[in-house]
């Protein structure tokens, strides 16, 4: 099982292969960027559990990356470790107002980096910060986005789940399941991307829960966009029977054999429309009961 996934951005190849060899020894999922916006594009692609950022970048520096980062809904929760060379005080306040977790400056002990990652992801978890599967916003900042909510009259919700889901583990195991959650994550994103704002917000309620926060008026294609996207690549998750057949056979305990089918969303919407909503939990509750039912626009 992975630790998490780091993305190191180093343009020092040396020092990012270095890192990139050590962590995966460790266990760990590593990308490496040399370049600042490089780092930012991997982000978007699929969000890492912790950011290594060098300071010195050939194109936009670690400041500006972190900037960016923090100025995003989807990546502001991301915890960021600054490695540099610099050991200026004023360049490591620098770094910290920006949003940085922590702060290590060259040569490095490596042993004392992986413990400073190995934290803050671990602070990250513990303050229900992040899924520790899919590293997107979990409870605590899908709360606060839902508090937003309260005082916007334009807002959708896309409440998510994944049916076949359970059956797909029993046959393929629980290894198998979380690439699927990972998946779905990324479909997710990239749906957000090609089809909502920079605004917009993606969260991993747990298990299979997923739900998006966008406008109203982009909660139709957004649905649409994410059917194609996830059915377009959910197949290559079986084996190839499977995905001939278009089913595979789960076993009860008794041995009693029943098919079930590739693995589609199952998508509920709510809007402001739907409202006035008193607090959150009606929110989620309305969200829920939308997507058992279906409930489209």
């Amino acid at each position: 099982m992975s630790e998490g996934r780091i993305l190191i951005v180093e343009d020092d190849f040396d020092i990012s292969n270095m890192l990139r060899i050590y962590f995966q020894s460790q266990g760990y999922e590593v990308s490496v960027a040399p370049r600042g916006e490089d780092a930012l594009e991997m982000c978007r692609q699929q969000l890492p559990n912790v950011v290594v950022l060098d300071i010195m970048l050939p194109d936009i520096d670690g400041y500006e990356v972190c900037r960016r980062l923090r100025s995003n809904l989807r990546t502001s929760h991301i915890p960021i470790i600054f490695l540099t060379q610099k050991d200026e005080r004023s360049d490591k306040i620098h770094g910290l107002e920006l949003g940085a977790d922590d702060y290590i400056t060259k040569p490095f002990d490596v042993e004392e980096l992986k413990l400073r990652v190995r934290n803050a992801m671990a602070r990250a978890t513990y303050e229900s910060l992040t899924n520790p599967t899919t590293g997107l916003p979990s409870a605590k900042l899908i709360e606060e986005q839902l508090r937003r909510l309260m005082r916007r009259d334009d807002w959708g919700i896309l409440y998510i789940g994944i049916n076949g889901l359970d059956a797909f583990t029993e046959v393929y195991g629980f290894v198998a399941g979380d690439e699927v959650l990972r998946y779905t994550a990324m479909v997710i994103g990239e749906s957000v991307d090609a089809v909502g704002t920079p605004d917009d917000f993606i969260g991993h309620v747990g298990g299979d829960d997923f739900l998006i926060i966008t406008e109203k008026s982009l909660v139709e294609p957004l649905v649409k966009d994410l059917e194609r996207r996830f059915s377009e690549g959910i197949g290559t998750h079986y084996d190839f029977k499977a995905r001939q057949q278009g089913y595979i056979v789960v076993r009860d305990d008794e041995g009693n054999e029943r098919k079930v089918g590739l693995m589609t969303l199952a998508i509920g919407v709510i809007t402001s429309d739907d409202g006035p909503f008193t607090d959150i939990r009606e929110i989620t509750e309305a969200a829920a009961a939308a997507r058992r039912e279906g409930r489209r626009p």
